[in-house]
């Protein structure tokens, strides 16, 4: 979590921080702001962004029913071996994206 956020960035600074932050991952939680995901791709970047929002909403609603069961680390790692690369995230962008555009086709303009 970057808990050190200033405003827009408007500095070098700023964004110097915030890579910092983000170090070698993909995704950073700005404090009071919103998320913040990267990829090699702008597919990468924005499956990596919708997965993230899920993964925010389904921790929301975990707490809101009691004390989630923290899942353990090697199926961590396993999990993210498994769906986690630039491969995977752009194909599972494609296919939203062909969802997208099949349920609304003015989503290309």
């Amino acid at each position: 979590m970057f808990a050190d956020y200033t405003g827009v960035v408007l500095d070098l600074e700023e964004g110097d921080r915030i890579a910092e932050a983000l170090g070698t991952g993909k995704a950073v939680i700005l404090r009071n702001h919103g998320l913040l995901t990267v990829g090699a791709t702008v597919e990468e970047a924005a499956w990596s962004f919708i997965a993230m929002e899920q993964a925010c909403h389904v921790q929301v609603m975990a707490e809101a029913i009691g004390t989630p069961v923290q899942m353990q680390p090697a199926m961590a790692a396993l999990t993210a071996s498994q769906v986690g690369s630039a491969a995977v995230s752009k194909a599972q962008f494609d296919m939203h994206w062909d969802t997208l555009v099949a349920d609304d086709s003015s989503v290309l303009c």
